[in-house]
């Protein structure tokens, strides 16, 4: 398709005469997790009893690797292998691409004495048993030459500099309008490292059949990963066959391959046998990436009435020393409120610090807890209700490129939020509300994250029973993306859900871009929308062409779908007996989506408001969130309860990024201080009050021909934004460095003399 008017048409999504889309359906492998019948990656039982491999992580945060002693390791009871950088098995060089157009290049493991990180792996050991490997990884003994680690980001914020390829934004002139705003907002806000901490580990499990590798791994893009491992093996990428169906959460930080897949596949080749190789949890902490630490300057030039006259944002971050990944908590501001005068820009310091990458939200996480704030103090500092403020700032246009809006519908999600919640009973003045010894406020914050559309293939099935198979190498993290397929492929071809089967998550079908960016469900579901209007006109040209059928002779175009039948007014047969008779092998299709070549003419984001209301203990410092609100505008919503579970799973993470979650750096030794879910204090039930997401009607016809959006990461955006908000509105504390733990609230009491 060249233009989003190609999509205007109706489809069978949006005709909806089954009403399958949207409704609330249960998880499509719900069963099969819960009752332990859907295997993980390193679940997945191979063709003959595996070894295991444990990994040993390094000891120091920079230097190299000086001796090396494996004699004892090699000793234990029970090991096959014990692998360093002296004796890991030849791999390709570091980025190697033998094939041009692979999507991922190699990436060695135990590549050479070089230490880069604290927790990097330095050594396997693969036993007979996980216990075996173990013991042996323990008497691994490694010494260093180490070199005085900088990991100290607070004190290199001097050194930071552009990122490459980066340029500020500016539009109009910030400095003159700053200056001339008779209001100005003008304050820094810093957010700490925070980790995934999926429920499952990254964890491979790999074997050989032959020539062939067979690697089931927890990973959430399939063909880069398959062409990753295979030019670090230096096999053909069709010697591949990468496998991963069920993940066990993602959230950006399984993105990307790490030693786990590149070691257990080495082992398998040189052992003739299944290896199965895994992260524990400490090693999780340290051994795969993590939202970076940022330091944010807001500064915000309002006129009397509100209306900002200058805005800018500036980020600091860091990523890890042979790293390019930047925290762009800037860039969702550059979308969000009007002002003729604008600036913004990150700026970049490298450090031996393991590797930063995306988490949920990247960049809007961070960004809001800074932005949405600084709105809340120049509402105060004005006298303007935080809403009303917000409402006061909508643009028209895009304010930096003054691209049309595709859908925004910000201000009915601050209006009906508002509404719902009971905005109206916050009382403006902070620590006037007491509920016992509680001191009680009201927050809010907006939310945006933009929307994507990217390439995908899909295939699509119809056999003899009439029974629909969906086929494309998707992946679902936990997002439901297995029952959105199944429901896009029963309502676009007329059958029962109970009639479509999916499989998702395999290097050997139509590739698709995977699970990230709340870019999936859009990007997977449309190609499955082209697949399965493409089986519909294949069936329904063989029905009308064949002369045993009652539809022969009728015109393909007048042929219909419903309740497994297909039909032409009055004349109809089921589909199973068609294809029963006249293709009795079954039909197979492809269909694919690519975006629009115009679709960059319109600004594409999704849209939120939160409210939240929060108790704080003015004696411990204690905060509890008591309830919390969001509503959302995210396009035409598939499913509507793994939508809420999306977007409600987004707002406790903005929970934890508010109170509790954060990873410090022992600037001694280049360690992060929590190295499991004992330490890293993410929410758990007892934390969340009551908790409701609403999603707004909504189809953008500009978005894809589903008209549908991301929500995966959208109830990230803001969240913890309005817990700050409400913290502030309960005792008239401001804490701009996060999270906001009860020393901190504690001692702006005191300040405050209360």
């Amino acid at each position: 398709m060249t233009s989003v008017h190609d999509w205007t048409p109706n489809n069978p999504v949006k005709e909806n005469r089954s009403g399958l889309i949207g409704k609330p359906v249960d998880r499509y492998e719900g069963p099969l997790k819960v009752t332990g019948t859907a295997p993980y990656a390193y679940e997945v039982q191979p063709p003959s009893p595996p070894a295991y491999g444990v990994m040993v992580g390094a000891a120091i945060a920079t230097g190299r690797i000086s001796g090396v002693d494996i004699a004892e390791a090699q000793a234990t009871p029970g090991v096959l292998v014990v692998w360093t950088h002296l004796n890991a098995p030849f791999q390709a060089p570091k980025g190697t691409k033998a094939h041009p157009r692979s999507s991922a290049g190699s990436k060695p493991a135990l590549e050479n004495d070089r230490v880069l990180f604290f927790g990097q792996p330095v050594a396997l050991v693969v036993g007979e048993t996980l216990e075996a490997a173990t013991a042996g990884a323990h008497r691994v003994k490694l010494t260093y030459a180490e070199d005085a680690p900088d990991v100290d980001f607070p004190a290199s914020l001097d050194r930071a500099v552009s990122p490459v390829g980066e340029e500020d934004m500016e539009v109009g002139d910030f400095p003159r309008g700053f200056a001339a705003s008779p209001v100005q907002i003008d304050a820094t806000w810093s957010t700490p490292i925070q980790n995934h901490c999926q429920m499952e580990p990254c964890a491979s499990t790999v074997w050989f059949e032959g020539e062939k590798c067979i690697a089931h791994t927890s990973i959430q893009m399939v063909k880069p990963a398959q062409h990753g491992l295979a030019e670090t093996l230096g096999i053909p990428r069709d010697d591949v066959h990468l496998l991963t169906r069920y993940i066990g959460g993602g959230f950006g930080g399984k993105g990307q391959t790490y030693d786990d897949l590149i070691l257990a596949a080495l082992a398998a080749r040189a052992l003739g046998r299944p290896v199965k190789v895994a992260y524990t949890r400490q090693q999780m902490m340290h051994g795969t990436i993590h939202r970076p630490a940022t330091v944010m300057q807001v500064q915000l030039g309002a006129e009397k009435d509100g209306r900002l006259n200058a805005f800018s944002m500036m980020t600091w971050t860091h990523c890890h020393r042979e790293g390019n990944f930047t925290e762009h908590a800037s860039n969702f501001g550059r979308a969000l409120y009007a002002a003729p005068n604008r600036l913004t820009g990150h700026r970049l310091v490298k450090l031996d610090l393991p590797g930063a990458g995306p988490m949920r939200a990247p960049g809007e996480a961070s960004g809001t807890l800074a932005l949405e704030c600084a709105m809340d103090e120049l509402a105060e500092q004005l006298g303007i209700d935080p809403v009303e403020l917000r409402i006061r700032n909508e643009p028209p246009t895009d304010p930096e490129n003054g691209r049309p809006f595709s859908m925004r519908q910000l201000v009915r999600c601050l209006r009906e939020g508002a509404q719902q919640f009971g905005w109206d009973r916050r009382l403006p003045t902070p620590g006037l509300v007491r509920d016992g010894r509680w001191l009680v406020g009201m927050g809010m914050a907006a939310a945006i994250r933009g929307n994507f559309l990217l390439p995908a293939k899909c295939s699509f099935s119809v056999d003899a029973d009439g029974v629909i198979t969906v086929r494309q190498g998707m992946t679902d993290i936990g997002t439901g993306t297995y029952t959105v397929l199944a429901q896009i492929a029963a309502e676009t071809m007329g059958v029962p859900l109970g009639q479509v089967k999916v499989e998702i998550g395999d290097s050997e079908l139509p590739p698709a871009p995977g699970s990230g960016g709340q870019f999936g469900a859009a990007t997977a579901g449309s190609a499955a929308l082209a697949a399965g209007q493409n089986l519909r006109t294949a069936i329904a040209e063989l029905a009308t062409g064949d002369e045993a059928s009652p539809l022969f002779g009728g015109r393909p175009a007048d042929v219909t779908f419903q309740d497994g039948v297909v039909a032409i007014a009055n004349r109809s047969e089921t589909l199973g007996s068609l294809i029963r008779r006249a293709a009795p092998e079954g039909l197979t299709v492809e269909g694919e989506i690519k975006p629009a070549q115009d679709a960059r003419e319109w600004s594409q984001q999704t849209y939120g408001g939160h409210y939240c209301e929060v108790g704080v203990d003015p004696v411990t410092g204690e905060v509890r969130v008591r309830r919390m609100l969001g509503v959302f505008a995210a396009g035409r919503i598939l499913n509507a309860k793994t939508a809420r579970s999306q977007l409600t799973g987004g707002m406790i993470w903005g929970i934890g990024s508010a109170l509790t979650e954060g990873n410090p750096v022992d600037v001694r030794y280049g360690s992060l201080l929590n190295q499991d879910l004992a330490q890293y204090l993410a929410p758990v039930q007892a934390d969340i009050g009551d908790l409701e997401a609403i999603m707004l009607d909504e189809v953008d016809d500009k978005a894809n021909p589903m008209g549908i959006k991301g929500v995966g990461e959208l109830g990230n955006s803001g969240a913890g934004a309005a817990v700050a908000n409400a913290i502030y509105n309960a005792c008239g504390v401001r804490v701009r460095d996060y999270p906001i733990t009860p020393d901190k609230l504690l001692a702006g009491m005191i300040a405050r003399g209360m």
